[in-house]
């Protein structure tokens, strides 16, 4: 007798999607908007295009690494998040067709966004971002499997969000715009570095190799500090520059260091050894670090521009 496909509850869809991982979309989309508004001036209706890009984007990648990670079996001894298929929760065509969705509406929202601007050249870089979020743990050679996730994570959540936001509103691909990418694309990976820290015991068994496995537990937690430092000293730095040159660099962006706050706690966690469902709150927390510093780090930047 055939078996019959699981019934998946609107709120387990929520839980699949990862929530405490949204922050990585929505906090360059701030921060690239700042920054637009700096170079040349915002222009709200991209702002929002782009963070329906970013959005979906970022769901699209939890709901295909929930699939790729639940047919292989790499997610059967797994803590923290909601997994679809290795929980045996919803069917992995159902997941499938679901992270493929929200790559269409990223991919829409983005061709709109690109029109709008007319910078065509970012087509290719939109295909780059929805390759890369495919193949991070799907196809036959899943980089995330290979301790690459990182860059991806970096590149695409960091410098290409924060300066792709920035440059379909200004038209201006600014140093600003990089310098903000780096602080927010490290932080969105200090989010991922902690959530394979907490996952070392089963992607080992797994023979998923991914950075924190490679590096091992100590260096993991070392590298995580330093992502969160690389963030806040990125306001410190523009803060600087604003002094040295007001006309060129918006001194109130060292506003961006008040997220230190909101890094005690996490920090604190990891370093004191936490391991295992411990971890969970800290996933959270460097979520809640990450909107905090790109609301912080944004305000600056607007104030900067309202005030030059």
């Amino acid at each position: 007798m055939r078996e019959s496909a699981p019934v998946t509850t609107p709120a387990q869809w929520l839980a699949g999607a990862r929530p405490r991982t949204l922050p990585a979309a929505v906090a360059p989309v701030l921060v690239g908007t700042a920054v637009a508004a700096w170079d040349a001036g915002a222009v709200w209706q991209r702002a929002l295009l782009a963070l329906v890009v970013a959005l979906a984007l970022q769901v699209g990648v939890n709901y295909a690494n929930d699939y790729s990670d639940g047919v292989r079996g790499t997610d059967a001894e797994r803590v923290g998040p909601v997994r679809l298929v290795g929980q045996g929760l919803a069917a992995p065509p159902a997941v499938k067709r679901a992270a493929l969705l929200a790559f269409a509406v990223a991919g829409v929202a983005g061709l709109l966004l690109v029109a709008l601007s007319g910078l065509w050249w970012l087509l290719l870089v939109g295909a780059a971002a929805i390759v890369a979020a495919w193949t991070y743990t799907g196809g036959p050679r899943p980089y995330g499997y290979a301790g690459l996730g990182e860059v991806f994570v970096f590149v695409f959540f960091g410098l290409v969000a924060v300066a792709g936001t920035a440059v379909t509103q200004s038209g201006v691909l600014s140093e600003l715009a990089w310098l903000c990418g780096l602080g927010v694309g490290a932080l969105s990976c200090a989010i991922l570095v902690v959530n394979n820290l907490r996952d070392i015991p089963g992607d080992t068994a797994a023979g998923k190799r991914t950075l924190a496995v490679r590096l091992g537990d100590p260096t993991t937690r070392r590298l995580y500090a330093a992502l969160v430092g690389t963030a806040l000293a990125v306001p410190a730095i523009v803060g600087v520059l604003g002094t040295l040159a007001p006309t060129r660099w918006p001194a109130p962006a060292i506003l961006g260091l008040g997220a230190l706050v909101l890094a005690v706690s996490p920090l604190r966690d990891v370093r004191e050894g936490a391991v295992g469902p411990a971890l969970v709150p800290v996933l959270g927390g460097t979520g809640r670090l990450l909107l905090g510093y790109g609301v912080l780090l944004a305000a600056g930047i607007v104030l900067g521009a309202l005030t030059r």
